[in-house]
């Protein structure tokens, strides 16, 4: 059950929403683009490219979100699911906000019925590499990680 603060994004968040994914972007070092990220947030929730849910504290604002991809897993025959992206604003971690955001991402999963979910975070994220061992994932070390960029 998803928790009462914790809704799925709809595009009248979007404006909100997309001043706390400029935010995360700018965690990654990416360069700010605000019309950039309203149009590329608009784009995922009206081609249902993706799943997000939007953390929102008491006086009504939204303090954090996970976005979640689907994938398919051929050697499982099952859909997969891809944490894209996790990002509590600073004024309000340390509170559980992301692990009830995992949590509802967990309750996607089951629902959906996948066989799972994989992320990625940089090995200098302190905060992400401390968090997901306690939330249940854990490091794959068999496998390399390869990127091809355009």
């Amino acid at each position: 059950m998803v928790p009462p603060d914790i809704i799925k994004a709809t595009e009248s968040h979007i404006e909100e929403l997309s001043r706390l994914f400029s935010a995360y972007r700018d965690f990654y070092r990416m360069e700010t683009d605000l019309e950039g990220c309203k149009s590329f947030l608009t784009e995922r929730i009206e081609n249902g490219d993706s799943e997000i849910y939007i953390h929102i504290n008491e006086e009504g604002s939204q303090t954090g979100f996970v976005q979640l991809y689907p994938l398919f897993s051929s050697t499982r025959m099952a859909k997969f699911w891809l944490l894209n992206d996790l990002f509590v604003h600073p004024d309000y971690r340390g509170r559980g906000i992301s692990k009830k955001l995992i949590d509802v991402a967990k309750e996607l999963c089951r629902n959906t019925r996948a066989c799972g979910m994989m992320l990625e975070t940089e090995k200098s994220n302190d905060i992400g590499n401390n968090l997901y061992p306690k939330t249940g994932f854990k490091l794959d070390t068999k496998h390399n990680f390869y990127t091809w960029d355009v």
